[in-house]
């Protein structure tokens, strides 16, 4: 299995924190919110790949930090993509460089989780690959807890199985307060609907619209996430992140 790591974006809301450091980068509690994410991958056996892809403007800057963080964790080593992209008008947007990535690096062959740098969690998320195995697809669901806040994202319903039957991104009218996160797991046969889905033209960004294309075609079931999730969109959730995850350390 391949765990890749989506950090190309540029944080244009967070400006001006992130007009010389990617989002990934930005610490929350004591750390830089990506090393969040990769201690609760950690824990996932027979990891053979971990890839971060980024863009041309902030490439060297994770390039170094990954140098810092392997003398501090040896075992664990990255590759560092390059997508080419220089500013937010020419990026490829995340299932752009999903695809980018598998076709650069040869990854067509085995399974592949794909997380954003910037999902923060508070406990291990090495149930999901377990749970994501019997499926062709797998998404992580998170309880927003209100279906007015479920409005800014995406909505999902599910059936007893845990499969997806609806799939609606930022809904008018939300049927529950499940939303699915930037967390995804693709087995190797699914991997060539990833090609059908960027050559049919459709949206290239927003990688929930993979998922929404998906569904009808393959089996995708869901995971719940425990504990706490946060999605840092903005200058107020970096904020509500920090105080939150500072109670984890």
């Amino acid at each position: 299995m391949n765990i890749l790591i989506l950090a190309a974006g540029y944080a244009t809301r967070l400006y001006p924190l992130t007009e010389k450091q990617p989002k990934p980068l930005l610490s929350v509690a004591g750390k830089p919110m990506i090393e969040w994410v990769i201690d609760n991958l950690a824990p996932i056996p027979n990891i053979n790949r971990l890839l971060i892809v980024t863009n041309n403007k902030f490439a060297t800057t994770f390039a170094a930090w990954a140098a810092e963080y392997g003398k501090k964790h040896p075992k664990i080593a990255f590759t560092i993509i390059n997508d080419g992209s220089t500013s937010d008008e020419d990026k490829r947007g995340a299932i752009g460089d999903i695809h980018y990535v598998m076709h650069h690096e040869k990854m067509m062959e085995e399974d592949l989780l794909v997380v954003a740098g910037d999902n923060l969690f508070s406990e291990p998320i090495d149930g999901f690959v377990e749970a994501a195995k019997v499926h062709p697809a797998t998404v992580a669901l998170y309880d927003v807890g209100d279906l007015e806040a479920i409005k800014k994202y995406n909505n999902i319903t599910t059936n007893d199985a845990g499969k997806i039957t609806h799939f609606e991104e930022k809904p008018l009218s939300p049927t529950s307060t499940l939303t699915g996160i930037a967390l995804y797991y693709y087995r190797a046969d699914v991997l060539p609907l990833i090609d059908i889905y960027i050559h049919e033209g459709n949206n290239p960004d927003q990688p929930g619209r993979l998922i929404q294309w998906l569904y009808p075609r393959v089996e995708v079931g869901t995971w719940n996430v425990p504990g706490t999730w946060f999605d840092i969109g903005s200058k107020e959730t970096l904020l509500e992140a920090n105080e939150v995850f500072s109670r984890f350390q």
